[in-house]
């Protein structure tokens, strides 16, 4: 949404995001459009600086649909650093970390953080399915910590999941709430439980939408097109694990059978067996689809 429209929160001016994959881009995008300053932190500075290029690819599509207009594009891009330590974030306001679903690396991440912050400095996770309590607890500033579960891709999804450690303050969470609409984004407040709210109800979905191949029932096409034409879903369930990545949905079934010790919630061996081949999806180029060729092919 272009600054024009969409007021900025008043306490934050800098947004720092760590991890420049796809949901780090995603977010620095709508936050820099949104009329933040933003710097972004990979481990390669090099990642980084490609993943603003493809930010700029994704900003003329919005042209090109006349969301935005040339100016907006030249002014967020103007808002956007990148670097590849953490002590580019010691003006940052708000931190939010995106890098990938592994409690132990993130909590490596925060506590390489938290020193080179300023006191006041909000930490926010990006993370999809961890407690945030837990991760709060690996900062100096438990009330200061909380989730913010943005959805892929970043730019188009208006939803925002906000959840509340046990010790969030009420500050933290208002203040991180009034930024999410001047993103653009539509808040759902989701209690500190395994996985939250949206990918409690999803992956348990694509988990059973696996385990109807690896039995059989259907195949990677028949299911999908079920799916889509069936129950009216845009994408259908493999195709989306696909795009979501089956690292990820594996990581999600994971904490949910752990957290929650109930064998609905076990993950399907043959997604297990994906992962193990390294056949995690659209990012690898293989998943439940091919995508060496022009049109992805079902590998089942």
């Amino acid at each position: 949404m272009p600054e024009s429209e969409s007021p900025t929160q008043p306490n934050i001016k800098t947004i720092g995001i760590i991890g420049a994959g796809q949901m780090g881009g995603g977010i620095a995008h709508v936050c820099a459009l949104a009329g933040y300053n933003v710097v972004l932190s990979d481990v390669s500075e090099e990642v980084a600086k490609a993943t603003v290029e493809t930010i700029g690819h994704y900003m003329d599509r919005q042209i090109g649909r006349g969301t935005i207009d040339e100016a907006d594009k030249a002014a967020a891009l103007a808002r956007l650093s990148v670097g590849s330590g953490m002590e580019i974030f010691a003006d940052a306001d708000v931190v939010i970390e995106a890098a990938s679903e592994n409690e132990e690396l993130k909590r490596e991440i925060l506590k390489a953080l938290c020193p080179v912050l300023k006191p006041e400095t909000i930490i926010c996770s990006n993370t999809s399915s961890i407690s945030i309590t837990r991760l709060a607890s690996t900062t100096d500033r438990p009330e200061k910590f909380m989730g913010m579960h943005f959805m892929n891709p970043v730019p188009l999804m208006q939803l925002v999941e906000l959840i509340r450690g046990i010790a969030t303050d009420p500050e933290t969470f208002d203040t991180i709430k009034t930024l999410t609409g001047s993103l653009g984004k539509t808040v759902s407040t989701a209690e500190d439980f395994p996985a939250f709210i949206v990918n409690r109800i999803l992956l348990p979905m694509i988990n059973e939408a696996v385990y109807t191949l690896y039995e059989g029932v259907g195949s990677v096409s028949s299911i999908d097109i079920a799916m889509r034409l069936g129950a009216n879903h845009p994408m259908g369930p493999l195709e989306l694990a696909d795009f979501i990545g089956l690292d990820t949905c594996l990581a999600v079934m994971h904490v949910l059978y752990e957290g929650l010790a109930d064998t609905k919630y076990r993950p399907c061996p043959l997604l297990v067996k994906y992962v193990e081949a390294g056949w995690i999806g659209k990012k690898s180029g293989r998943g439940f689809y091919d995508y060496s060729g022009d049109v992805p092919v079902p590998t089942r």
